[in-house]
């Protein structure tokens, strides 16, 4: 999706939002364009996986004041698949096992059903018509396409989703449905959790090959090791429900080197 220049792709605006009638969310603003690598770091507790699962519309979450908007259009009233088929997408920090579902028959299904949606949607903005959808054959041309992009083995199709897989594995299998679903905006909610070296390093170049001029990332994580492998444009400090600091790639290194402790002393009044 190509919009105007001179709106914003995404843009969050003053979020306010609560759970279980307790505040997490306490005014967060941030606006990522086509192309741009974000990356959003903070402490357990800052509200990052919050704000994550609000922007993918996650319904335990209350959004009391603020937008969300997306090339101009507030999202806030759209459910999860509606975002989703618009080219929002959210790699989880800790993926469901789905025993019995095989990848190929999940992905198949989550890819046709996404991609048939916007293909009726693009056919009645061009005046109605029969919307090109995709078939089974070329789902399995494109998913083996994105495989070896990741460089992933074909036996990874026939696996059950998640099941028996190791951390590094079920990031993965995150990395390829991003591939396969080609979002605009995508959110990888705490990628580098759990993972080995190596395993990161996988993960992080499969990342790296999908990243371009097309797709908008925010990277939500702790530590600055990620931002070693994926390079951001902008990095945001969150604490406390809100963001209290942005700078470079300069900033998460700083970080590092202070700790969160000392930031709650310098921003403490911030925060």
């Amino acid at each position: 999706m190509v919009e105007s220049s001179n709106v914003p792709m995404f843009e969050i605006e003053d979020l306010h939002a609560v759970i279980e009638d307790k505040e997490i969310l306490k005014g967060v603003n941030l606006t990522i364009n086509q192309g741009e690598i974000h990356a959003l770091m903070g402490p357990n507790g800052s509200g990052k996986s919050t704000l994550a699962n609000i922007l993918a519309g996650h319904p335990s979450y209350e959004v009391t004041e603020g937008s969300i908007r997306f090339w101009g259009e507030d999202i806030l009233e759209l459910s999860p698949d509606e975002r989703a088929r618009k080219g929002i997408f959210l790699a989880f920090q800790y993926p469901t096992v789905i025993p019995g579902v095989s990848m190929a028959n999940f992905l198949r299904m989550a890819v046709t059903n996404t991609r048939n949606a916007r293909a009726e949607e693009a056919a009645a903005k061009n005046g109605g018509g029969e919307a090109a959808k995709m078939t089974p054959r070329e789902f399995r041309k494109l998913m083996r396409e994105k495989m070896r992009l990741l460089k992933m083995d074909d036996s990874f199709a026939s696996r059950y989703l998640n099941e028996g897989f190791s951390g590094g594995e079920k990031k993965r299998a995150e990395i390829l449905q991003m591939a396969l679903l080609e979002p605009t905006m995508a959110i990888l909610d705490e990628t580098d959790s759990g993972l080995d070296i190596d395993a990161l390093r996988v993960v992080s170049e499969g990342v790296n090959n999908l990243a371009g001029p097309d797709l908008g990332l925010l990277l939500i994580t702790h530590y600055q090791r990620l931002l070693n492998y994926i390079k951001p444009d902008y990095v945001h400090i969150m604490m406390d429900g809100r963001i209290v600091q942005e700078g470079g790639p300069e900033l998460a290194v700083e970080l590092e080197q202070k700790g969160y402790e000392k930031l709650r002393a310098e921003y403490g009044a911030a925060v």
